[in-house]
């Protein structure tokens, strides 16, 4: 029998996550260990709170040092300790500071195949490291995790580079958007590296397109919104096999024993969606480290909407309509606040936008609340067919 050939680890960079008023000083000094920032009494303006900080402390390397004594940098800079960052200290106020891979040969390197403070992850040299990220680079490259199989842990594999990484590596600053960057541009002055906006790297959308004031599309991870109620679109034989419902399905177990209940008792059904008005904590499961964070994400609620009968047909438009008036005579009396929602059977469904967009924004343009329809990712679609003038043609 062969053997299964493993995946190529091809490491274009890593990343550095912290406050943007440390990118000018590390600039000139580049990134610096916790204990050489002490000795060296550089200002520094820290976003990890002292727990974070004193477990790293406390943990050793394999060579006997304190992981104070490394600098950390991520394989994957859009992981729990970023969202957990993000929603504490604000996207606003940080950058994510790219490397050039060749840092990993370096002297004295250490890889992990997760969080280093965890006590379940692993040191290695960086020849042995490398191949151990073999096992995980579909995890760390993902675009989600959860705790229970392990991948909230391992997205987070780092590099440890022992003292200090110079600054000839840093390759590209990263912010949020356009406007930190253009600030953050003037405050370093002329600079070899660019200062870049990567909104998903902060859990944003890539991009928005404002339709009414309470309404706008969205290019990106629908389930990082900060919308209160996310949908989920499904079919109503029970089965989350693709696309986002499978999503849910892994990130979320209690959204798909919830579903199969609502099919079995035909509760959920087309055009009639069904709300889970779901009590779990959303961001406990999703950041690192202890301690919950305060956040608009700390309670989610999953509409379970209904695009299609069985999971083998295409979508249903007519279907997808009736539901949508439920939702616009329903949300409000249901204790919706705000609500993100796929284009409709757009993906897999084979549904065009240019027919669903209108239908979408004529119904949930009524709400009185912010509504963001995530546009479907597995296709292009004309720039016309986000205009309001063409999306609002037939609303009342």
């Amino acid at each position: 029998m062969p053997t299964k050939k493993r995946k190529q680890v091809e490491v274009k960079g890593l990343f550095y996550i912290t406050h943007k008023d440390n990118v000018p000083s590390m600039l000139r000094h580049g990134i610096l260990s916790h204990a050489s920032v002490l000795e060296r009494e550089v200002s520094y303006r820290a976003i990890y709170d002292s727990e974070i900080v004193s477990n790293r402390q406390e943990k050793l390397a394999p060579d006997g040092q304190s992981l104070w004594q490394f600098a950390n940098v991520y394989f994957q800079a859009r992981n729990p300790m970023m969202y957990r960052v993000a929603h504490e200290k604000g996207k606003n106020d940080l950058a994510v500071i790219g490397l050039n891979s060749s840092v990993l040969s370096l002297p004295g390197v250490f890889i992990t195949d997760g969080n280093a403070a965890n006590t379940g992850t692993n040191f290695y040299y960086q020849r042995e490291g490398m191949a151990a990220l073999t096992e995980i680079w579909d995890i760390v490259n993902g675009e989600w995790w959860n705790s229970m199989d392990g991948s909230k842990r391992k997205i987070m594999a780092e590099c440890l580079i022992p003292s200090n990484i110079p600054p000839e590596y840093i390759h590209s600053i990263y912010v949020a958007n356009q406007k930190i960057a253009d600030d953050l541009r003037l405050t370093i002055g002329t600079s070899r590296v660019p200062v870049v906006p990567e909104p998903n790297l902060f859990f944003l959308p890539a991009r928005r397109y404002r339709i009414t004031p309470n309404l706008f599309l969205a290019e990106g991870d629908m389930f990082f919104s900060s919308m209160q109620t996310l949908t989920v679109s499904v079919n109503v034989v029970g089965i989350m096999g693709k696309g986002l419902a499978s999503r849910a399905k892994y990130q979320f177990p209690d959204v798909y024993v919830i579903y199969q209940d609502a099919c079995r008792r035909k509760t959920l059904r087309m055009g009639k969606p069904y709300l889970y008005k779901r009590e779990a904590s959303f961001d406990e499961e999703l950041v690192d480290g202890p301690g919950a964070i305060s956040s608009p994400n700390g309670v989610k609620w999953f509409l379970l909407f209904a695009t299609k009968s069985h999971w083998r047909q295409n979508s249903d438009l007519p279907g997808i309509i009736e539901g949508l008036e439920w939702v616009s005579k329903n949300a409000l009396k249901e204790g919706i606040k705000s609500l993100a929602m796929p284009a409709l059977g757009c993906g897999l469904g084979n549904l065009e936008w240019k027919d669903v967009g209108p239908v979408m924004c004529r119904y949930l343009a009524k709400l009185d609340m912010p509504v963001a329809i995530y546009l479907p990712r597995e296709r292009d679609i004309s720039p016309e067919y986000f205009r309001p003038d063409y999306l609002l043609r037939t609303a009342s």
